[in-house]
């Protein structure tokens, strides 16, 4: 089957006319151009839901702006001709108001949204192509709703393909590499051959979907959710749904933060966003779990988190809350919090780096609200360094084979720098200009370490490839708004430098 039904095909709406006869206020409004794309109840159809959960960051001008002009190269078009600047505004705050009961997503929806696009007996038995396939990039390209497969040794386009509208970055892959894993905002799952570069299955696991992970047996795929309230298993063969767990606590229902596989442990970890708990799912039935897989383990924390981080052995978990001013570490196998890091402007976790430093291992992290990066002796806990930096920033990497750590200040008017920090004085060493004046962000690495890969994060922008000696330029291909691209051996062997 072609790779277009692996898609979905606009982005905030397609608001195309339906047959609902003209009536007065939004409600009206939206069911006469809206439902017959995004479905009379708002959670999406052929196009993407339109809920505050699934339109993220987006404020009122913004969505006003969408409406009145449309979106270039997808199907939504623009209002400005037949609708009032007063209609768009009412129209733009009404899909932006949450309604007024939560919406509901049951195994049945899911059970009727699976496809398999490409049966196991179709799928070839070795690579299509003679890149290494270790080495290869998913490129997420936000700009058009599009994926790059990238071949990581000549730089070169394997495959493109449509996806998914508002796709999360965090691409996951099977144990061995061959199968690459996909969420969207709007809770829609992928799973995408890399051998023969087709799209193999696709599913609608939730309304609004946090991420995924990957279990380390490659068997199944997590899917935590923040609408509806549920962790769902999935068999990661071709995303057959294999259990729904509502994430039910004594203190209420609870959206999921964040989920990522802890191999070691054999398990999944999870973190509420509403209730202080992190849960552990054994994936095997071990773990002390005598009901077998998919058994529930919780651990009271002092405080919620918004996403965390593992030191290398997965004993400890280090978390931090969106509000708050420190890190939490969590005893895994004790099942308690066993330290406080001094953490202060909302540190992104989930881009923490560690390394190797005079016999201790570090930790280092950047801060969404604050212009430095957090050096942390995982040792005892304490705060090496706090380096200055441009401005905040998001992303943080490094490879095992580089002593240079890469940063950028996205999230500041610096926004088109990235600074080198080196690993080894803790000093910012060099300070590189993508394309002056747009976004830089999020850098990866190929599986030797010899090259980093870093976004211009425009819709008109690109990747921009470097050698990590000499800081040179080698290379540049022009992407849609590349928001995150991922190395199969990076990833899937663990490294120190990348988010996992």
């Amino acid at each position: 089957m072609h790779p277009r039904v692996f898609l979905a095909t606009a982005a905030l709406a397609m608001l195309l006319p339906g047959a609902v006869p003209a009536q007065e206020g939004p409600a009206a409004r939206y069911a006469e151009h809206c439902a017959a794309c995004h479905g009379g109840d708002r959670l999406g159809a052929i196009g993407p839901a339109l809920l505050p959960e699934n339109l993220g960051r987006m404020k009122l001008a913004d969505t006003v702006a969408l409406i009145a002009q449309g979106r270039p190269a997808t199907q939504m078009p623009g209002f400005a001709d037949r609708l009032s600047e007063a209609e768009i505004a009412d129209l733009a705050a009404h899909v932006l108001a949450p309604p007024a009961q939560e919406p509901l997503w049951t195994d049945a929806d899911m059970a009727a949204s699976h496809v398999v696009h490409t049966p196991p007996s179709a799928l070839v038995a070795r690579p299509v192509h003679t890149a290494d396939p270790l080495n290869l990039f998913t490129v997420v390209e936000a700009g058009d709703h599009h994926v790059t497969i990238l071949d990581g040794d000549r730089f070169e386009p394997l495959a493109r393909f449509p996806s998914r509208f508002a796709l999360h970055g965090g691409v996951k892959y099977s144990p061995d590499g061959r199968f690459a894993y996909f969420a969207s905002r709007d809770g829609w799952v992928s799973v995408y051959d890399l051998y023969g570069l087709v799209p193999v299955a696709e599913i609608r696991a939730g309304i609004n979907t946090r991420n995924i992970a990957v279990s380390a047996d490659g068997r199944f795929v997590a899917v935590g959710n923040t609408l509806p309230r549920t962790l769902v298993l999935l068999d990661a063969r071709d995303l057959t749904p294999l259990k729904t767990i509502p994430i039910m606590t004594p203190k209420g229902s609870a959206r999921v933060s964040a989920v990522y596989a802890a191999p070691p442990r054999k398990s999944f970890i999870l973190a509420l966003k509403d209730v202080p708990e992190i849960w552990e799912i054994a994936t095997d039935g071990a773990a002390g779990a005598p009901e077998g897989p998919f058994a529930v383990r919780r651990i009271a924390l002092d405080e919620p988190l918004d996403d965390f981080f593992f030191d290398p052995s997965y004993a400890n978990l280090i978390g931090a809350s969106r509000d708050g001013g420190k890190g939490q570490v969590v005893d895994l196998t004790a099942g308690r919090k066993i330290a406080e890091v001094n953490l202060p402007g909302m540190p992104h976790l989930g881009s923490g780096i560690s390394w190797m430093l005079d016999g201790r291992r570090m930790m280092a992290t950047p801060h969404l609200k604050g212009a430095a990066v957090s050096v942390i002796d995982m040792t005892d806990w304490t705060t090496v360094k706090r380096i200055d930096t441009l401005g905040p920033g998001f992303f943080m990497r490094s490879h095992e084979a580089t002593p240079y750590a890469w940063t950028d200040a996205s999230l500041s008017p610096r926004r088109d720098t990235i600074e080198i920090l080196d690993k080894r004085t803790l000093e910012i060493v060099r300070t590189l200009t993508p394309w002056p004046g747009k976004t830089a962000s999020h850098v990866e690495f190929t599986r030797d370490g010899r090259h980093a890969l870093v976004s211009v994060w425009e819709d008109d922008g690109a990747l921009v490839v470097y050698d990590t000696a000499s800081f040179e330029e080698v290379k540049r291909l022009p992407m849609r708004k590349p928001v995150g691209k991922y190395n199969v051996f990076n990833k899937t062997r663990y490294s120190e430098g990348t988010s996992h």
